[in-house]
Formats: structure tokens, sequence, C-alpha cells
């Protein structure tokens, strides 16, 4: 791998899309994992540099998205998790037993298993910032998937923030075609954050 893989940095502070992050990190993880995650697991840090990183993304879309997602402002969170909360989490909301990688909660999908959308708070789209929902990521099974696509653990956990974020926005992949779309926009997401190397 380059050396931008080693080391991903967001774009410069020219998107202009206002983005209001929920950051969190989980604490407790092996060094190791520390190590190789870099400044992007860190709490402070960490919420600087996904802050950068997705209003980058955002505003890289913005051309893309339905009427009723673009907005001047996004409100979303991002947590980096561990396996166990995942896990339950995976288990309570999508009925699957074990950790996956990524989940992605949509606040404005009207068909998470047949609930309504979430209601949009009052004054929404006066000023207020448009809320997408939530991306989670488990750092425990980005770490085993990272070594399995021969790429770097950072690497991992940004491909799978991009995958959560095209899930936020509407992106879905019921068949091999639609998949393969959106793997190539998650691609294009990170080239352009100068992040090289396919995931295959």
């Amino acid at each position: 791998m380059g050396r931008s893989d080693s080391s991903p940095q967001p774009p410069g502070p020219a998107a202009a899309v206002d983005l209001d992050l929920a950051f969190s990190a989980v604490e407790g993880l092996e060094p190791e994992l520390l190590q190789a995650g870099g400044a992007w697991l860190d709490p402070l840090a960490g919420a600087e540099l996904w802050h950068g990183l997705l209003s980058a993304w955002l505003d890289q879309l913005a051309g893309e998205l339905p009427e009723e997602l673009r907005a001047p402002a996004y409100s979303l969170g991002l947590s980096l998790v561990d396996d166990a909360e995942i896990a339950q989490l995976n288990g309570d909301w999508r009925g699957k037993a074990g950790p996956t990688d990524v989940l992605a909660f949509a606040a404005l999908d009207d068909d998470v298993d047949g609930a309504p959308a979430l209601p949009l708070p009052a004054g929404a789209g006066a000023g207020e910032p448009l809320e997408l929902g939530d991306i989670v990521i488990s750092v425990d099974t980005a770490a085993r998937q990272a070594p399995e696509h021969g790429h770097s653990l950072q690497r991992e956990l940004l491909f799978l923030a991009s995958h959560g974020l095209l899930h936020l926005l509407g992106w879905d992949h019921p068949d091999d075609a639609s998949l393969a779309a959106m793997l190539t926009r998650q691609e294009q997401l990170l080239a352009a954050a100068g992040i090289s190397g396919d995931r295959q």
C-alpha cells in the first residue's frame, strides 16, 4: 500500500456543508488496535478528523441527493464500538446473531422493519440541521477484515464509514448491480480523500 493508506487525511476546510457530528470511540481497546487505528480512534482528535472527512463527503455527494436530503446543514452520529456492543445492536435491530462490521440507522428511512420514518423535529428545515441518523462501526471486526483485504485498519474504518454514510443517504444494495455501484461510489469517496487501494 502507498503512504496515503497508512495515514489518510480528510480534505482541507473547503467543504461547504455544515455538520453537527456526535462522535464516540470505544474505550479499553488493545494497544495494537489503538496504534493501528491512530488518531481516527482517539475520542478527541478523532472527532475532528471524522468531522472533516464526513463534511467533505457530504459536500461531494450533495449533487446526487434527492431533494428531501438536500440541506445546508446535517446532523449525524458516528460510534466506533467493540464486537459485543455491535452484536447487541445487530440482534436487537436486525434479528441477527453475532457482530457485523457496520450498521446504519437512517433517521429518514420509512421502511425499517415496516416502521414509519422518524418525525422531523419542529422547525426542521428552518435553520436546523437535517438529522441523517447514526453509523456504528465495530473496531474489532474492522481489525479482522483489514488484513483480509490487504490494507490498514484506518482504511477499513473509513471504508465502512463511507458505506454507512451512503446508507444514511438512501443508497442500498439489494442486488449485485446496486452493490457494485455502491462500492464504486465508496472507492471514489476514499480516493477523493487521498486514500488509495481498492477493497476486494
